[in-house]
């Protein structure tokens, strides 16, 4: 059975995966980037976050094994990276609301990162609270249950504007999904995000926006483990092992 490795958006952590994983019906890993949850005050770079995700598919499939990985905004970014980059260690890709040029708002998310890091004390507890009131309950617990790294902000978003997405999803050969929130601002671009893909799909999520996506863990980890069962050489069986019974979206 194939595991899925998740990777987390800016300033949160691992922990913003905890309720997905929890209705899993396989075996799965997340990873905190570098700058992020228990590596905060690690530099990040793209390359290091890559090999975050390496590691951690190393760390669950096991050495030469493969996994899925799904990542959202900062997380999907960096998935499209590693499968550019490790593309016969990438079993499949899900790229989750992470189909915009980051270039072309460039400005902006580096006066607002610059901002952030400047006292990120105070950006961390804005934060805090606004994730909490925009997804109430687990979900948004989940997302600040590891901590914030607000500071990390302009780093990240300099090596998320220096790196070709295109290239990457051009460069690796096995299934990708792009998976955005109906009502997502990260979406604009996804056309052309599909074209570059040599074997992609994209579903939207009715009247979900960016983080909305995470507001309904049961059926993302539904949608999870059936895209996984397309790419996996043993699927799941219709009750797993947790007794309850597969289903499919």
């Amino acid at each position: 059975m194939v595991p899925i490795v998740f990777v987390h958006g800016i300033r949160v952590s691992a922990t913003m995966w905890d309720p997905v994983r929890s209705r899993l019906g396989r075996p799965s890993a997340a990873v905190d980037l570098p700058g992020h949850g228990s590596r905060r005050g690690e530099p990040f770079t793209m390359e290091s976050a890559v090999q975050a995700v390496a590691d951690a598919i190393e760390g669950v499939a096991g050495s030469g094994g493969r996994a899925v990985v799904a990542g959202l905004s900062l997380g999907g970014y960096v998935g499209i990276a590693a499968a550019g980059r490790f593309p016969g260690r990438v079993a499949g890709l899900v790229a989750m609301g992470c189909t915009a040029f980051p270039g072309r708002r460039a400005g902006i998310y580096r006066s607002v990162a610059s901002l952030a890091a400047r006292d990120p004390g105070l950006a961390n507890r804005i934060s805090a609270y606004g994730l909490r009131r925009l997804l109430p309950g687990p979900a948004g617990e989940a997302l600040v249950a590891g901590g914030l790294s607000c500071e990390v902000a302009p780093q990240v978003v300099e090596a998320v504007a220096g790196h070709d997405q295109l290239a990457a999803l051009a460069a690796y050969p096995g299934r990708v999904w792009l998976v955005n929130g109906a009502r997502d601002p990260f979406r604009a671009d996804e056309r052309a995000f599909l074209r570059a893909c040599r074997n992609g799909r994209l579903i939207h999520l009715p009247r979900r926006g960016h983080l909305g996506v995470l507001a309904a863990p049961g059926p993302l980890a539904r949608l999870l483990d059936d895209l996984c069962d397309q790419v996996d050489p043993a699927p799941r069986d219709r009750a797993d092992q947790t007794g309850r019974p597969g289903s499919r979206v």
